[in-house]
């Protein structure tokens, strides 16, 4: 199996590196082997005034309204590492280090932080802007892990609307960014705005050259002055992927699809679809923006680990959503090892059903490879028909359906059939 780098990749294409006017934004996240991933859906609400909201270790205050969200997220921590709200725009996250120490304490995860963003951003600018107020207020710190050991770290997200995209990178309070308005582009784990810088935090260049970090001279390269001298091994073989993601991408500069991005999320040659022995690739989404207002976007998910072998099913925001509980994990209330104090003194069975499901059907292409080889054939043709019927939607060529809010439901229901 794979022992390269342990790290997320994210991607966006924007036309003209899509094939349709759609903007296409893609995520892997790489996460220890045995963590659970859910997909959860959120209503958007409304707040009283005064209300203060339980993120993952600190409490904030809420905000009137939040928009309807759905998230990809580790089962045991209140953020995610991937998702979209129903204003069209969606985000992922990954971890880096830089030269600004990692707080110890504990703050806001970037996790927390990316679905803040979502709940509170009606475009990808103002979820970067939340999420950079909210982290000058809050800081971002605290264990990224459901596990005693020590393991955190600084993020960077890709954001992405209808119409443009945006990486902004972290360092503490410190922050850069960088707007993408057309072609593709990719982030890993490692720091990837140079000079090419379209907002940044008030200080950033102060603090650079108050700590010695930079002479003031010359133009200013974000990654090369934040960038550690001795950097973690998890960023320096991240490079590889980064280089690996870049060139799929621009193999398919020009004809980038949904499918096309899955393929993508899909291969294991270069990294990107991770197989190690302490981490693999735990959930996979794919995002549709259609750039016509008019048009519905849809939302990919696996909700199960290594999408080469596992389906994508679709989401889409509707009036009417059926829950669906069967990729959404248990709940463990006040005796959950996260919420006691010392944290994470324990483990809890977090899988929901199909992840259960899966990991039997997994065995079962393990043990007897022709028939796991059949089921999957199965669902990967279910997953191609629902793509094509999505694409004839998006074209005019059906007619948008009432029953759409049921879709990610229904499949999920018949993946988990099939395994049985």
């Amino acid at each position: 199996c794979f022992q390269g780098p342990r790290s997320c990749d994210c991607f966006v294409s924007l036309p003209p590196g899509s094939k349709h006017d759609q903007v296409i934004f893609g995520k892997n996240s790489d996460r220890p082997r045995d963590e659970v991933q859910e997909v959860t859906y959120y209503p958007a609400a409304n707040h009283p005034p005064g209300s203060v909201l339980e993120c993952t270790y600190i409490q904030i205050p809420q905000v009137e309204r939040t928009h309807a969200v759905v998230l990809s997220k580790p089962a045991w921590m209140w953020g995610a590492e991937m998702g979209a709200n129903d204003q069209g725009v969606c985000i992922g996250n990954e971890a880096v280090w830089t030269k600004e120490e990692v707080n110890p304490g504990e703050a806001l995860l970037g996790m927390d932080l990316l679905r803040l963003g979502l709940e509170r951003g009606d475009t990808a600018w103002n979820a970067l802007s939340v999420i950079t107020e909210l982290l000058q207020q809050h800081g971002q710190g605290g264990q990224c892990r459901e596990d005693p050991k020590p393991f955190s770290y600084h993020n960077t997200f890709l954001l992405v609307d209808r119409s443009e995209a945006w990486v902004l990178e972290t360092a503490g309070r410190l922050w850069v960014a960088q707007k993408v308005t057309e072609g593709v582009k990719n982030i890993s784990n490692q720091l990837t705005v140079s000079t090419e810088i379209s907002a940044e935090h008030p200080e950033l260049r102060a603090v650079a050259q108050a700590q010695g970090w930079w002479d003031g001279q010359g133009i200013f390269n974000f990654g090369q002055v934040f960038t550690p001298e001795q950097p973690p091994a998890r960023m320096e073989l991240a490079k590889q992927r980064y280089r690996g993601g870049t060139e799929l991408l621009q193999q398919h500069d020009g004809s980038v699809t949904a499918e096309v991005m899955m393929s993508i999320l899909r291969d294991k040659p270069s990294g990107i679809c991770m197989d190690s022995e302490g981490f693999r690739t735990t959930g996979s989404m794919v995002s549709l923006l259609p750039r016509d207002p008019s048009l519905p976007c849809v939302h990919f998910f696996t909700a199960t680990p290594d999408p080469s072998r596992s389906i994508f099913k679709p989401f889409l925001f509707t009036d009417c959503i059926t829950p669906v509980l069967r990729v959404v994990s248990p709940q463990f209330g006040p005796d959950d090892p996260v919420r006691k104090q010392p944290r994470f003194q324990s483990k809890v069975d977090r899988r929901h059903d199909l992840y259960k499901a899966h990991q039997v059907a997994l065995h079962t292409m393990e043990t007897n490879p022709d028939e796991g080889l059949v089921i999957y054939e199965i669902l990967r043709e279910l997953e191609s028909q629902c793509l094509s019927e999505i694409s004839a939607m998006l074209n005019g060529e059906i007619t948008e359906s009432d029953e759409l809010g049921d879709l990610f439901f229904d499949c999920v229901d018949t993946e988990i059939k099939f395994y049985q």
